[in-house]
């Protein structure tokens, strides 16, 4: 079923929705839909497999009831809506229940669409990499300059300690995820979010457990170029060949950003000093302004450059911009420092994609001059275990003197030729010179930097998850030396 017969379902919503009940609803989007609809004035319940933190903490502090597990009994007394999350397999017994109750459902971009984006002016951020530090700049930036958005972003904006807001003012901002949307919707999310203005940043190969292959990706994102309105605008980085071509078919006004001269915004004159980013801005082939940002890479002042032209776009001035862009505080989870302890920093990020990881170790690098540099790494992605981006990672770590990479939690749904070897990168890595090593468990690597860390090091801990909670013990660790 397309995205487009699937949204037939919201005629059959009830006009009148009281109670709301949410499948799988400590993932952080779908708790943050939860707090949003809750402080919209609905009734919400929800149920998950496994009732974790830090989600199930912010839903109980905020009095929303969790069933833990799925089942029939949850759906009694009958809620006047469902939302089904991406995690929901047409198997789980919830959803059979649901269905045969009859209970009117929606996937989680359908309800975040319906309650939140329409009526507003829908500024989407979609690309490859860097969709949530993309969005926070321009939800910090826009709450700077008076506009009072509302926004739903994959990570905790630090501004507002938390990943969602409900603004009064006219503007929406959701990052546009490409990954499908439910099991009876298997179109990319960012095809409900009813664009206005978008910003692209980047077409690159990934989801290799939804996607064949990069073609496919490119097809999904073309569908959503079709979607903006022949009066909006995209912006998007043109030193990207994927990214030109998925919007050489927009009805709509282009704006092209990047390092390449020629194009309506260009960054120049890069540097990092104190943790910080510096660098000009030429705009229709003109300087237009000096910018600093409280983020490290060259990836960083890009997303940055996006946020300014979507800003001008809208009318904000350049000061105000400039302004907004330099007290930006950054991300959970994104260049995060987690702490300092003898010397040595500790820091958060979520970079798994090879490219994601060679740009944030080379804006790390630049950041901290002299130091060096350790990056631990956990593939923890559907398509980091798998072999697809094997050879790839090999280039992606030039810019540590160090690299402690994690064997990953096996897949058990492909062969196991198929898997991600962290054995073979640490060779490869070292074939390229480098100081690399493979650890079966994270305690190991722990007892391997407790032992070679020294005053002065950067560790740099990559994942999109947890990573047991290595974060905190290294810390202690060093703490107690």
């Amino acid at each position: 079923m397309s995205a487009i017969e699937l949204d037939r379902t919201l005629n059959r919503v009830p006009e009148h929705v009281r109670t709301i009940h949410i499948m799988g609803i400590c993932g952080t989007g779908m708790a943050a839909l939860a707090g949003m609809l809750q402080q919209s004035g609905y009734r919400v319940t929800g149920s998950d497999s496994h009732v974790y933190p830090p989600m199930s903490d912010f839903l109980r502090q905020i009095g929303i009831p969790i069933k833990n597990g799925y089942g029939a009994e949850n759906l009694s007394p009958a809620p006047d809506l469902v939302i089904v999350g991406n995690v929901i397999t047409r198997k789980n017994p919830e959803a059979a229940a649901l269905a045969e109750a009859g209970i009117p459902y929606l996937s989680f971009p359908q309800a975040l669409s319906r309650y939140f984006i329409d009526q507003k002016t829908s500024l989407v951020v979609a690309g490859t990499h860097g969709k949530t530090t993309t969005c926070s700049l321009l939800a910090a930036t826009l709450h700077h300059a008076g506009l009072d958005p509302s926004f739903m972003i994959g990570g905790i904006v630090q501004e507002f300690q938390r990943n969602f807001r409900i603004g009064h003012g006219s503007y929406f901002i959701s990052e546009g995820d490409e990954y499908d949307t439910a099991f009876f919707d298997k179109e990319s999310k960012f095809l409900h979010y009813q664009p206005d203005i978008a910003i692209i940043t980047s077409v690159e190969f990934d989801h290799a457990d939804i996607f064949a292959d990069i073609d496919q990706i490119k097809r999904s994102f073309k569908k959503f170029v079709s979607l903006l309105p022949a009066d909006g605008l995209i912006v998007a980085n043109l030193d990207d060949r994927n990214v030109a071509e998925v919007v050489a078919g927009a009805s709509c006004p282009v704006q092209g950003y990047g390092m390449e001269s020629g194009l309506d915004w260009t960054l120049t004159d890069v540097s990092f000093r104190d943790g910080k980013s510096h660098f000009s801005v030429r705009h229709g082939g003109r300087q237009w302004g000096e910018m600093t940002v409280n983020l490290s890479g060259r990836h960083n002042c890009l997303n940055s450059l996006a946020v300014a032209a979507v800003l001008h776009h809208i009318g904000v001035d350049r000061k105000t911009i400039e302004g907004g862009l330099s007290i930006f505080k950054g991300v959970k989870r994104r260049q995060e420092v987690r702490g300092v302890e003898k010397g040595i920093t500790v820091i958060d990020d979520f970079a798994h994609h090879p490219t994601a990881v060679r740009e944030t170790l080379a804006g790390l690098k630049a950041a901290y001059s002299g130091h060096r540099l350790i990056a631990v790494f956990e593939p923890r992605t559907n398509s980091s275990r798998r072999t697809v981006f094997q050879d790839d990672y090999a280039g992606a770590f030039d810019s540590a003197d160090m690299i402690l990479i994690r064997n990953p939690i096996p897949m058990d749904n492909i062969p196991a030729q198929d898997h991600f070897s962290a054995e073979k990168l640490a060779a490869d890595l070292r074939h390229r010179s480098l100081a690399a090593c493979s650890f079966v468990s994270t305690t190991e690597i722990l007892e391997y930097l407790q032992i070679h860390l020294r005053q002065g090091d950067v560790v740099a801990i990559l994942s999109n998850g947890g990573f047991d909670n290595i974060h905190s013990r290294l810390l202690e660790i060093l703490r107690s030396r």
